[in-house]
């Protein structure tokens, strides 16, 4: 039995050709009455398929450690200094406005300008809300996805579909310049 390797759209090194090259489709060869595949090849746009053995997933760089591990995301409450009424009743904390920051310093984060806070503050308030929670988000769905690795046989169909999901979502996050598969797209209202 096989089981893939490498996705579609991530970025490999071609051993046999000697350069790097995107997976364009992922082909499974089935057999009737078997639940897995017996070979799995990829196409890479160079003229053949590969097997996984002749590709080599692209390293990640050392000094770009993890966001899911080493930050904590938070949200702190920035004084409105330029409203022109500080105790405004449309705003959900009157005189202030949400600031997602990512260090420890409180400096480096997520603002959003007055004028686009003015405008819909609930939203902003929600937006905050979203960002300063996407970690941790992101670190239930990689233990979801990890579950259903480790537990293949005992974890139910709709599980699967949702890690599955997961696994999508999170290869948009970390694969840079490449886009979300048809459908990860989440409404937000």
């Amino acid at each position: 039995m096989a089981k893939a390797v490498f996705h579609k759209g991530q970025r490999v090194y071609v051993k046999p050709v000697g350069t790097w090259a995107p997976i364009e489709t992922v082909n499974p060869q089935w057999v009737k009455g078997v639940e897995e595949p017996l070979k799995i090849t990829y196409d890479v746009g160079l003229g053949r398929e590969f097997q996984a053995h002749e590709l080599a997933a692209e390293e990640r760089l050392l000094a770009k450690p993890d966001l899911i591990e080493t930050e904590n995301w938070r949200v702190l409450r920035a004084a409105n200094r330029l409203s022109a009424e500080p105790r405004d009743p449309r705003h959900p904390v009157p005189g202030t406005y949400p600031v997602v920051v990512t260090d420890e310093a409180d400096w480096g984060g997520w603002r959003v300008p007055m004028s686009e806070y003015d405008r819909d503050p609930a939203r902003i308030e929600q937006q905050a809300r979203v960002f300063a929670n996407a970690l941790r988000l992101m670190r239930v769905a990689r233990e979801l996805i990890e579950f259903a690795q480790d537990y293949p046989h005992e974890t139910p169909g709709p599980l699967q579909e949702l890690a599955r999901q997961a696994e999508t979502l999170l290869a948009a996050v970390y694969h840079e310049g490449q886009p979300a598969a048809p459908g990860a797209n989440i409404a937000a209202e």
